[in-house]
């Protein structure tokens, strides 16, 4: 299993993700998990991507794909992966089939999980995250049920910035759709559904 996973902010992608490493065992290549793990190992890619997050700039797409590289270079990684939150734009996907293809690498598909904008707004808007471990529920949930701390809504949980977030989706990442759907290897999932249901359609595309 080599998937690129594609769907807006709040489309579940995280969940179905976390759902197919558990039972399959493969590497979750999340770029942001990436980033942060490099900074905080201090690693000659972190330092370089530290001076950029650092100045509040967008980290270049040569350091992100050294990043992926040296991930999909790892052990857990050779029984499959998911590629989340990359590549974002269809320039990157040109990179990563390049470099994908030097390593001997084909893409088994690229999974599109297809909610519409007004169900993301609705269900991002109700979402509450512990200010003390990360944890997320809906609304009306104001202690932590993990670890006893309080409940917030993020800023970019807020309506007016969610659909901002889905602007820049769809300027940037959409594209991406075609781009996979002329390469023959889209599959799509009607992700407006209990997870349950969702993840035995995953399956089902994905053949396993």
């Amino acid at each position: 299993m080599k998937i690129v996973l594609l769907g807006a902010p709040g489309a579940g992608k995280g969940t179905q993700a976390q759902k197919l490493v558990e039972e399959f065992g493969v590497a979750h290549i999340s770029t942001g998990d990436l980033l942060r793990a490099a900074v905080k190992a201090q690693s000659k890619l972190g330092k370089q991507a530290k001076e950029y997050m650092d100045a509040g700039k967008l980290v270049p797409d040569e350091l992100v794909i050294d990043l992926v590289k040296e991930r999909l270079g790892q052990d857990d990684a050779k029984k499959g992966f998911i590629l989340d939150g990359f590549p974002r734009n269809t320039a990157q996907a040109v990179v990563l089939d390049s470099e994908l293809k030097d390593m001997n690498i084909d893409l088994d598909a690229a999974l599109l999980v297809d909610v519409k904008p007004e169900v993301i707004i609705k269900r991002l808007s109700s979402r509450r995250t512990c200010r003390d471990c990360g944890y997320t529920a809906t609304a009306g949930v104001d202690t932590c049920p993990r670890c006893g701390g309080e409940m917030y809504q993020r800023d970019d949980d807020k309506p007016e910035t969610v659909q901002k977030r889905l602007d820049t989706y769809e300027q940037q990442t959409a594209p991406l759709v075609e781009y996979y759907a002329g390469h023959g290897i889209l599959k799509k999932v009607d992700g407006d559904r209990p997870v349950d249901e969702v993840y035995v359609d995953v399956k089902s595309l994905l053949g396993l």
